[in-house]
């Protein structure tokens, strides 16, 4: 009896041990680690992962672009056209309830790019780069801007915003989008051919570096060019766990448009990929001679560029020039923002990972449009997995077939607040979202 006793008595405490274990490991992970993650919760109007919920902080704000947030959790959010005489919009939650109580509109203009930095608040417009100063009690930021960098050229057409990120070492890094699809002879049209070599490559189609605390730079075509072959880039973020710059391209359209005799229908929805790269000093990622084909895992030769569907980069005379992306994603979806998670506050397959902003697709006709969504990109020793990408937040566009001109919502801008929630813009019905996990998975 003594024997059976002492045996409950362990297999009681064996029961009990295992039971805490679980409670204080769901907390900080979820039961499907190195899975899908699966969307199983409504939370205001979104599809999450169970555990996590959402609240919309604000609404109705104007066309919501790039977001920061200051340490006392202070949000700043850069419009794409101004609203209430002002470019930028400033949200304060004073009873931590998670919504806005104190919203204001400032600043002479309006554009992308917003970041916090060294006590200035920094904010671009499609031809420069300005910063205001901080007051000390950090909300709205008095006086004129001053001019960190300047001679952006202003094209009417396509890829004009000019997004940007700053690095540890006072760096920050512009975007300046290429105003073209795939540099043609005569743009978007059937059967041009490339201008080879592209003109547009001097002044456009890269990243630029300049001294954040430098006032005054002016933009030139070499001497701060960082990187170039990228058609256009509204995400970007510094990976602080490998100290290096990731960008995300947006891929180029109408190869089927084009160039039917190459491609047809299905293939010009799907194709080209989405595609992040580690970008790094020197890099040229090929636009406009070349892109990336997903399916096949291959860096292909434009059609504009003697391409036909079927030849890589490797059969061209630019054979080993081109950097290739460390992940793809599928066509058209138009990444507008990037963010490494690096708070806590997440379950731990979150950590170090990337999520991005797809603003969703405007041509992928025949097919259904695509995209409105923010996807996590696994990362593991600072390196993407390719493939392995999931959604983490869906239902922005209100309904099952959007359509660019009729989605209620099109995800843009990401920032992680001071407490590790993650905040999410849209430039459409110009709701800022925050997402929490709750620790209930």
């Amino acid at each position: 009896m003594l024997k059976i006793r002492t045996w409950l008595g362990l297999l009681l405490l064996t029961v009990l041990a295992v039971g805490c274990s679980g409670q204080a490991s769901t907390k900080k992970s979820d039961s499907n680690n190195n899975g899908p993650i699966k969307l199983t919760t409504k939370s205001a109007g979104l599809n999450l992962p169970k555990g996590f919920t959402a609240v919309k902080v604000a609404d109705s704000l104007g066309s919501t672009r790039h977001i920061a947030i200051a340490k006392n959790g202070d949000i700043y959010i850069g419009l794409r056209h101004s609203k209430n005489g002002g470019g930028i919009v400033a949200l304060r939650d004073t009873n931590n309830d998670g919504k806005a109580d104190i919203i204001k509109y400032f600043g002479k203009h309006a554009g992308t790019g917003i970041g916090l930095h060294n006590g200035y608040l920094y904010h671009s417009t499609t031809h420069a780069v300005y910063r205001y100063k901080m007051p000390d009690n950090g909300w709205i930021p008095q006086g004129s801007p001053q001019v960190v960098v300047k001679g952006f050229h202003r094209p009417r057409q396509e890829h004009a915003p000019k997004a940007f990120t700053f690095d540890n070492d006072g760096n920050i890094y512009v975007n300046v989008g290429a105003p073209s699809n795939s540099c043609q002879k005569k743009d978007r049209q059937k059967g041009s051919p490339g201008q080879n070599p592209c003109p547009l490559l001097k002044d456009y189609a890269g990243i630029w570096r300049y001294d954040a605390s430098k006032l005054n730079q002016t933009k030139n075509g070499s001497q701060n060019r960082y990187s170039t072959g990228s058609r256009n880039v509204v995400g970007m973020a510094w990976n602080n766990q490998n100290n290096a710059l990731y960008i995300m391209q947006h891929g180029r359209d109408q190869l089927y448009q084009n160039w039917p005799q190459y491609y047809n229908a299905k293939q010009g929805a799907e194709l080209p990929a989405e595609e992040m790269f580690k970008d790094q000093k020197g890099d040229n990622f090929g636009w406009p001679y070349t892109y990336y084909d997903q399916h096949k895992n291959k860096i292909m030769l434009a059609p504009e560029y003697g391409g036909n569907g079927k030849k890589t980069v490797a059969d061209s005379k630019w054979k080993g020039e081109f950097t290739p992306p460390v992940a793809a994603y599928p066509g058209h979806w138009a990444p507008d923002g990037l963010i490494f998670y690096t708070a806590d506050q997440f379950p731990a397959r979150y950590k170090n990972g990337a999520f991005i902003a797809f603003h969703g697709s405007w041509n992928r006709a025949p097919k259904p449009q695509e995209g409105y969504d923010i996807v996590f990109q696994p990362f593991k020793n600072g390196k993407a997995q390719m493939g392995k990408y999931y959604k983490f937040a869906t239902g922005f566009a209100g309904m099952k077939k959007p359509q660019p001109g009729s989605a209620k919502h099109r995800p843009c801008g990401l920032a992680i607040g001071p407490h590790g929630s993650l905040y999410v813009t849209d430039d459409s019905g110009g709701t800022v979202w925050k997402i929490t996990y709750t620790g209930n998975s």
